[in-house]
């Protein structure tokens, strides 16, 4: 099978997955427009802010596509192109997007507020606590993971090629005046809120090429060590600053820019029809471990994302204007995500040798070579193809980079906050700080950051999964006791629970290998650390829940 006919087949099985289990799901819980959304009912200008469809889609689908579709899925090709195939397509539309859906239905069901707060409502206050520790915990793994990608995305290294060096300092350039562009696009919005939607596009398009244009032509010559100092300084101020000034407009501009590099990405394969290089199947054991559960763990994003339900209950459900747009914004930006893994895949088989091995480079590399090579054969320049392929990835890192960082800086706040108690103590006044909050994410972040994405992606999509048992299990807590059925949540929230306890115990006893052999070192010893702390968390938590979901005795609480 060559990819053109994989990418039919994707884009068929998401648009049926769509059509008819989205819309099942959506008739089954049900809506109501009349009923005024938080983001109307809370309206403050600062996180509540009533918001059209396009615009939250664009910041959904930003925040949450990150690098983990275009890593994932070409990390677990040794495994073959068929296994990740079917576990992009089932994963994505019957575990990842019902999470996502279900996740931001229950936020907005409940005032706007966090998986935590659900838990707390329907749970215990004890179990919203352990769960915001856990999100914060994990906030911290992918802030270490993205900042990292986005430093070798944007900066110079004497260990990389000189045409890498020049195309990442086109990115940067081009990265930095997309910032200073949302935040004109954000005060323009604000002040002309009537704006027709063809108006913004042909703003936000002129943005988005006079950006390119100019990052193509002034490429920014910084180091690697310098980037990262910069990414972190950059999201301390987005994860504070109002949604309306830069992470609305800035997601809103991106997703053109990725949409775009999508579609483009589809018509070259199309047009190109690579041949599928990687063998269909290689077993189910690989270098990397045992099909299961690492398949499942490396795929991540590209199938399921616990990070999704953070961003669709945290950030997302704060914005939409009503109701019937919940499922565009979640189900439908998580199957566009599935089709991103897909691309990926079929790059990585495209550029693959005859024996399936992938060339060098890190997956974005290997990604925006195969997709450039795509595009030069509808007549784009191969490099103008691979610095616009290499600014969409990018894009992705950073958007859910100051993302992450805010779910990081709430679930922290809120584990200070008490609604039976308003009233906070000097401690926990300060602790609770949104500038102290966030330091306290970035700070273990940047420490970690230092080892590498290599080193912590295992540990990072274990506990990005395992984050998804939770979610899931908090949703079908709350469809339970408002009397909507919950019954197609309990089979995904069993197999994610294996799949992760397995894959983290694996990733423990392969550190304390490594040191009990190379002795202590920060990065094992971190990772050990936050992997014994988020198994723990994950397993009281989840009991919690599942006690709640099976109980004959629950009370329905109508929400």
């Amino acid at each position: 099978m060559n990819g053109m006919a994989i990418m039919i087949v994707a884009i068929v099985a998401v648009i049926a997955g769509y059509a008819f289990y989205g819309k099942f799901l959506e008739k089954t819980w049900g809506i109501d427009d009349k009923r005024p959304t938080p983001a109307v009912a809370l309206k403050d200008g600062q996180d509540y802010m009533p918001t059209k469809r396009q615009v939250v889609f664009g910041h959904q689908f930003a925040s949450i596509a990150g690098a983990g579709p275009i890593n994932g899925p070409i990390q677990a090709a040794v495994f073959g192109w068929v296994p990740v195939l079917l576990w992009c397509l089932i994963g994505g539309i019957f575990i990842g997007a019902v999470q996502d859906y279900s996740a931001m239905y229950a936020s907005v069901h409940n005032k706007g507020k966090s998986i935590g707060f659900i838990i707390e409502k329907y749970v215990g206050k004890t179990g919203k606590r352990l769960f915001l520790l856990f999100c914060y915990l994990f906030s911290i793994l992918v802030v270490a993971a993205f900042a990292d990608i986005c430093a070798k995305s944007f900066g110079t290294s004497a260990g990389f090629t000189a045409a890498v060096n020049h195309s990442n300092g086109q990115v940067a350039t081009t990265s930095v005046l997309f910032i200073a562009a949302a935040v004109f696009l954000g005060l323009l919005f604000k002040k002309l809120p009537n704006l027709s939607t063809a108006k913004n596009t042909v703003i936000s398009l002129v943005l988005l090429v006079a950006c390119i244009a100019l990052g193509y032509v002034m490429p920014m010559n910084v180091s690697v060590e310098n980037w990262r100092n910069l990414v972190f300084f950059y999201i301390l101020i987005a994860s504070v600053a109002p949604v309306w000034i830069l992470l609305q407009p800035r997601d809103y501009l991106n997703s053109y820019l990725l949409v775009i590099m999508i579609l483009a990405a589809v018509l070259g394969i199309l047009v190109a029809r690579p041949v599928m290089n990687l063998p269909a199947f290689t077993g189910f054991t690989a270098s990397t471990g045992s099909l299961f559960p690492i398949l499942f763990v490396t795929v991540a994003c590209g199938a399921v994302s616990g990070f999704h339900s953070l961003v669709s209950s945290e950030t997302a459900s704060k914005q939409v204007a009503k109701e019937s747009d919940m499922l565009p914004v979640s189900y439908g930006a998580m199957l566009l995500e599935v089709v991103l893994g897909v691309i990926s895949l079929v790059a990585a088989g495209s550029v693959a040798s005859a024996s399936g091995a992938l060339p060098k480079g890190t997956p974005q590399v290997i990604f925006a070579g195969a997709v450039a090579g795509f595009l030069q054969k509808i007549g784009l320049p191969n490099d103008l193809s691979f610095e616009l392929i290499s600014l969409a990835v990018s894009a992705f890192a950073l958007t859910s980079l100051d993302s992450v960082a805010r779910v990081g800086r709430l679930s922290w706040q809120e584990l200070f906050t008490d609604s039976d108690h308003p009233e906070k103590g000097p401690v926990a006044t300060v602790l609770s700080n949104k500038w102290v909050a966030t330091i306290l994410v970035l700070i273990p972040g940047y420490m970690l950051s230092l080892g590498g994405y290599g080193s912590i992606w295992a540990l990072f999509g274990s506990s990005n999964q395992l984050l998804s048992v939770l979610a899931l299990s908090a949703a079908a807590v709350f469809l339970r006791r408002s009397g909507r059925k919950y019954k197609m949540m309990v089979l995904p929230m069993f197999f994610m629970l294996a799949v992760t306890l397995t894959a983290l115990v694996q990733t423990m006893v392969k550190n304390f290998r490594t040191i009990a052999a190379k002795g202590p070192s920060l990065a094992p010893v971190m990772q050990n650390t936050l992997a014994i702390l988020l198994i723990g968390l994950a397993i009281v938590v989840a009991v919690s829940c599942f006690k709640k979901i099976f109980s004959k005795q629950a009370e329905p609480i109508v929400g």
